[in-house]
């Protein structure tokens, strides 16, 4: 269930992937935490992520996806409580932080990115880091958008993550032609199972 959640989210299928992690998430509910092995190993070999946090995530990144904040907010807060390392953190704290953003619920954005530091040991998701350091102020927009490389991130990959979280920025920030021509940017690139340019490509294809 979990990873045919997954594939329906890569193939544009939001409501049979929403239904599918909600099962999912019930057959799980009171197993303990099982560490899930990693598909593609990062740098140092040490898989990072859990069964419970990838079903909460992507339960999260299906209803974002379909425009449905409210449960897209719900599955991402219960995904916190799955999130034992910085770079769990870090990508539920990033996609929350924009579903906050969706609800108008700035003063809980703002009080959010307190969980993120400077000094955070981030090992794969450097570029969800990034935008967090950039919603901070500590990194500009165009220092992402020149960044393509970080911790071993497919090239790829790392531009329409960052294109994405930039691209939302501006449109959260009132700038919405500038928003759409960077995620038009990201469209044209080559990673089109990335997360990046599927929200890219939601956003384009106008309200939902």
């Amino acid at each position: 269930m979990r990873h045919r959640g997954h594939r329906f989210i890569s193939v544009r299928k939001f409501d049979l992937a929403i239904a599918d992690l909600k099962k999912a998430a019930k057959l799980a509910e009171g197993r303990p935490l099982e560490t899930e092995v990693d598909g593609l190993p990062n740098r140092l070999n040490k898989p990072l992520s859990n069964t419970h946090f990838n079903i909460w995530y992507h339960l999260g990144l299906a209803y974002y996806l379909h425009g449905d904040y409210q449960n897209a907010r719900l599955s991402y807060e219960t995904c916190l409580k799955y999130s034992v390392n910085d770079d769990l953190l870090c990508a539920t704290v990033d996609w929350l932080y924009m579903t906050y953003q969706r609800l108008g619920e700035k003063q809980k954005a703002d009080r959010l990115l307190r969980l993120i530091h400077e000094d955070m040991r981030v090992i794969e998701n450097d570029t969800y880091f990034k935008r967090l350091l950039m919603y901070k102020g500590v990194l500009s927009p165009d220092s992402l958008l020149s960044s393509t490389e970080g911790n071993g991130s497919d090239p790829d990959v790392a531009i329409a993550t960052q294109g994405y979280g930039v691209g939302h920025w501006y449109l959260m920030n009132g700038d919405r032609d500038k928003a759409m021509a960077i995620f038009q940017q990201v469209v044209e690139g080559k990673s089109w199972s990335a997360f990046g340019f599927i929200a890219a490509e939601a956003e384009l294809a106008g309200p939902r």
